[in-house]
Parts: C-alpha cells; sequence; structure tokens
C-alpha cells in the first residue's frame, strides 16, 4: 500500500508551488519512478534493477517489477519529502519496450491516477531520454546519438518530429556489451566492466559494419567472442569492442552533422555514461566544430525522473490521454512521436 504522510497542523514538507509530475520507467531491466518539477528540479530518482546473469527474460523481470514497484513509489516520495497528493500528474513508460514489463508500469500508473484522480500520461521512452538530455544540457537542436540496451539511433529533429537518420540493423550496441561480457563470463551488466579492463588493452582488429547510415553489431559480437575463445587477451578484445562499435556510431553521427549542419550533439542513453564514447565524439565534434553535450550520469541510463519530466512538458503543453488510451506500444518508434511542444 502506498503511504500517505500524515498532516500536521505545521506540514514539515510544505508543497512548492510549481506542477509536481511522478513518472514510472518499466521499459526493460528497470522499474524506476523518479519526481520532478516544471522548473527541472529532479526531487527524486529511485530505482530497482533485474540484471540476471544469463540475460533478461521478459516474464521475469516483469514479477521483479511487480515485486518491487510499491517499495520504489515509496522510496521516491521519501526522497522527494513530498505526500503522494503532492503529485500532479501520473507519466509512465508506455512503450517501446518489452510488453511484461511495461504492463506493469502501467498498471501501477493507472491504478495511482485512478486512486489520486490525477490525469496520466505515457510517453515514449526514447523521446524522454532526449528531453531529460536537452533539459539537464541545454541543448537546444542536436544530433542526438541515442545509445542504450535496446536501442541505438542517430535522430534530430526535422518536420516537428525526432526523425531517425540512421539506426542499428539489429541489436542495441548497449545490448551487444552487455552479451559480450555474459558469453565471455565477465559478469552483467557489461559496461562498467569492459570498460575497466578495456584501459589496459591494445587495439586489434574486429568487423566494422556501416551500411549507409545504418550499423550492425552482431558481426562484431560473434567475433569478438571467438577471438576470446581462440585465446586474444581479454584487455585487448575489450578495448577493440569497444572503440570499433564507437567509431561506427562517430562515423554515422558525424555524417548526420554534415547533412543537417547542426552544430551541437547530444549524447543521451545508458551507454551515455562510457567515457572512451564521450571522448571519441568529443575528438569528432571538435573537427567539425560543433560542441557535444552529454546526459549526466544519474540521468542516463533507464530512469523515471526522465519520464516524469517528459509527461510533464506533454502535458503542459496541452496533451491528454484517457485511461483506456493507456495500452503499451512495445514498438513504439521514435519518429512515430509527434513533438507538439518544441
Amino acid at each position: 500500500m502506498i503511504k500517505i504522510q500524515e498532516q500536521n497542523l505545521i506540514k514539515k514538507h510544505v508543497k512548492v508551488m510549481s506542477m509536481i509530475s511522478l513518472g514510472i520507467e518499466s521499459t526493460a531491466h528497470t522499474f524506476g519512478v523518479g519526481i520532478v518539477d516544471d522548473k527541472g528540479r529532479v526531487l527524486a530518482n529511485e530505482s530497482k534493477s533485474f540484471f540476471p546473469d544469463e540475460g533478461i527474460h521478459p516474464r521475469e523481470a516483469a514479477v521483479h517489477h511487480t515485486n518491487h514497484a510499491v517499495s520504489v513509489i515509496n522510496a521516491a516520495l521519501d526522497s522527494a519529502k513530498i505526500d503522494i497528493s503532492d503529485v500532479d500528474i501520473i507519466a509512465f513508460s508506455q512503450g517501446p519496450g518489452l510488453s511484461p514489463s511495461l504492463k506493469v508500469g502501467a498498471v501501477t500508473a493507472r491504478t495511482l491516477a485512478l486512486g489520486l484522480k490525477k490525469p496520466i500520461l505515457g510517453v515514449n521512452h526514447c523521446i524522454a531520454h532526449i528531453e531529460i538530455g536537452r533539459m539537464k544540457t541545454k541543448a537546444k537542436d542536436p544530433i542526438v546519438v541515442y545509445v542504450s540496451g535496446g536501442n541505438t539511433q542517430i535522430i534530430g529533429l526535422s518536420g516537428g518530429k525526432y526523425r531517425v537518420f540512421g539506426e542499428t540493423l539489429d541489436i542495441g550496441i548497449g545490448n551487444m556489451i552487455d552479451k559480450f561480457a555474459r558469453k565471455v563470463g565477465l559478469g552483467n551488466p557489461g559496461g562498467p566492466i569492459i570498460e575497466k579492463i578495456g584501459k589496459k588493452g591494445k587495439y586489434i582488429e574486429l568487423p566494422y559494419s556501416v551500411k549507409g547510415m545504418d550499423l550492425s553489431f552482431s558481426g562484431l559480437l560473434t567475433s569478438a567472442v571467438n577471438m576470446v575463445e581462440k585465446g586474444r587477451k581479454i584487455e585487448d578484445v575489450c578495448y577493440s569492442l569497444q572503440h570499433t562499435s564507437y567509431a561506427m556510431v562517430c562515423e554515422v553521427a558525424e555524417r548526420a552533422l554534415s547533412h543537417t549542419g547542426k552544430k551541437e550533439v547530444l549524447l543521451t542513453g545508458g551507454v551515455a555514461a562510457s567515457l572512451m564514447l564521450k571522448d571519441m565524439l568529443g575528438t569528432m565534434c571538435q573537427e567539425r566544430k560543433a560542441s557535444l553535450k552529454a546526459v549526466p550520469r544519474d540521468v542516463a541510463g533507464d530512469n523515471g525522473a526522465m519520464i516524469a519530466w517528459q509527461g510533464l512538458i506533454e502535458y503542459k503543453a496541452g496533451r491528454r490521454q484517457k485511461i483506456e488510451e493507456t495500452e503499451v506500444n512495445p514498438k513504439w518508434r521514435t519518429d512515430e512521436v509527434e513533438i507538439g511542444y518544441l
């Protein structure tokens, strides 16, 4: 049961006179709850993540999210020092993502919205990654390098939508890195482990697959695993896996910059935490006379704050939803969303 703090004659925590949004993220491995106000202040950002050694099973992830939903909501309320009644809008990830996981977030959001008689908005997970990055970095009109477990896209705003100039044709770059780490026994999630090990490595050639403006990572993954199995030094393979995949991303991002004439690159998504990727994109941007802006690490991965912020800006721009319109959409693409707030 979601707790509501006791009301006293003098409230311990006085509500700031601004709109407050509670956002629920549940697209894949993480159940997150964020609380954000309309000034862009992140009041809370709590989460519980599910990282089994063998990879994510959608049903098991959904059970995990169901088991932790109430405790994460309560932790967010405690962190924000507000009552549940102080929340003005409930937002949730409507897609894309794993259907069982998405449904847990949607049901939780509907329960809160109906119980509190508050408005509800389902938002696009990918767009939320972009907008929390824009808000945090003050980026105005960037080429977006969106790199996460399930997604790898090079994006730019044009004609009222975020257009995808290039994307992965198979698996997301984060998924590729995590699969490599699991297959060679490094653990899960793999990104931080591989980056640490790779600092001691040297470059060896791996498959580089850029097809026009799109990318493919499955061949790179297979080759890297094979090299480890054949006895190549793990630090060399870790370094080269990162260097090769990030160089592919940088190439497509550079072409998008050249094509659009934009002068900013925004790096967002879970893989945005990689220092090597930031360095490589930074060098590219310096050569193109563009600025690189990277989302802060605390909101780089999947999190509730980005969902809360996306719901808030869309609500203030006039978007509304009825409960019957909140069915999840596991295949909701970035370029299907009408951007009515810019």
